[in-house]
Order: structure tokens, then sequence, then C-alpha cells
């Protein structure tokens, strides 16, 4: 029988925000691929009690990284966020997920589309050497309420600074205005244009692939709003230009 937890130990705690929280963790698991999550779990009430996270970190790193919200009413993150360095905590060993770059099929332009904590499986892709290897241009694209929530800035600025004419970076935000994110929602801003005049770049069914990952509501109306433009879902026997992965 396959073993279902590794117990792994926190190295660091990373607070973002009151409710935005990253672990580093050190775990022995099985190799992942850029894009992938894996279960954390802690024991409740007798049992362990475990949730999904994408690891924020490379493949091959020492240390995992996660990136989660706390739901107040949640059964595991209120305990996730008060986790500190030296304490413990339980760990899938097999990492699973399909929104990794393996299974996008070619194109030339890259559309890394997140809301949230959705950013998680992006951050860790572009810190592989894939993402350039395979594509001209790649667009990350980050939607949270307020500035305080764009979180991992200095890590996008880094990528930025090494590809700084391949590599765009849009903040949206939905409840402040700022000079440099857009304000409201993704799908609306893909549908009016204001996604790719800020990207200086289109999306064209012919050229682009859409990784969407984030809240449910963003990726079923950025998918509508993709389709209105010919792009449809991609599947290995059907292959097409969005991939996605919706959180919560």
């Amino acid at each position: 029988m396959a073993q279902q937890w590794v117990e792994g130990r926190i190295v660091e705690r990373i607070d973002w925000t009151d409710r935005l929280h990253s672990l580093r963790i050190e775990a022995q698991i099985e190799p992942f691929r850029a894009g992938q999550f894996t279960k954390l779990g802690l024991a409740i009430d007798g049992e362990i009690v475990g949730r999904p996270y994408s690891i924020v970190s490379a493949p091959g790193d020492p240390v995992l990284e996660f990136y989660f919200s706390t739901v107040d009413e949640g059964p595991l993150s209120p305990r996730l966020s008060a986790l500190k360095a030296g304490d413990a905590v339980q760990v899938a060993p097999k990492p699973n997920g399909f929104l990794v770059l393996e299974e996008v099929p070619p194109a030339i332009h890259l559309w890394l589309v997140s809301t949230g904590t959705g950013i998680g499986p992006f951050l860790s892709i572009l810190k592989t050497a894939e993402p350039w290897r395979r594509f001209q241009r790649v667009v990350l694209v980050h939607a949270a309420r307020t500035a305080a929530e764009l979180s991992y800035r200095r890590a996008i600025a880094s990528v930025a600074e090494a590809e700084p004419k391949r590599f765009t970076y849009i903040p949206f935000l939905s409840r402040e205005e700022t000079d440099y994110a857009l304000k409201g929602r993704i799908p609306q801003a893909i549908a009016d244009g204001r996604l790719e005049a800020r990207a200086e770049l289109a999306i064209d069914a012919a050229l682009s692939h859409v990784m969407l990952c984030g809240n449910p509501a963003m990726v079923e109306d950025a998918t509508t709003a993709l389709a209105a433009r010919g792009l449809r879902k991609h599947k290995r026997k059907e292959p097409g230009q969005i991939s996605m992965e919706t959180y919560w």
C-alpha cells in the first residue's frame, strides 16, 4: 500500500497579509513537475485532515514552498497559518496535477493568468528553463483585491530583470486604485481588449496558449471570453489553447 503521508518540518513561515501565508517545508517527497500540487495535513481530532496546495518552489529545490489563504471557517488553513519554524506537518509524498508545461502544445506566446493564491503553480513554472526555451513571450497576470495581496513581487521582479524583453507582469486589483495595476476583473479585460493592450500582445488562437488558475468564477468567465476569440479548452485528444485549474 502506498505511503499516504510523510512528516515534514517547517523551515520558515512568511506572512504576506493577515490571511495570506507561505510555508517553507523540508520533506522527502517524490520528484514533481513545475505546476503540480500535493497535500498538506495535520492531525485534528485523532485523524489527519489534508488539503491540496500547489508547490511554489522549483523542481529539485530541497525546500518545498506553499502559498495559501486562511479560510476562517476551514478545518485546516487556520491551523497551518499558526505553524512556525520547527513545527511538524504531514505532506503527501506523491505530487499530482496536469497544469504543467509538458501538457501544453506548441505555441509562440504563453499567458499565465491567475487570481489570489492561484499564482503559486506559475511561480514554480517561471523558475524553470522551459518557458524561455519554448516561448517567445511569457505574460504573467495576477489579480487580487488589494495591493498588499500582490505577493511575491520580488520574485516576479527577478524574472523581469532576467528576461526584460520576453516577460510581462500585469497585476489586477478589484478594490483599490493604483497607477500600475489594471482595475476590475480579468475576464472583462480580456473581452474589452484592455489586457492585450497592456501586454502589447494579442491573444491569438494560432499563436497563444493560456493557462488559467484561480477562483472558479474567473476560470469560467475567462474561458468564455477566450472562446469568443476562437480559443478552446485543451485536451490530449483534442489539442486546444486553454489549460486550467480551479481553486476551491
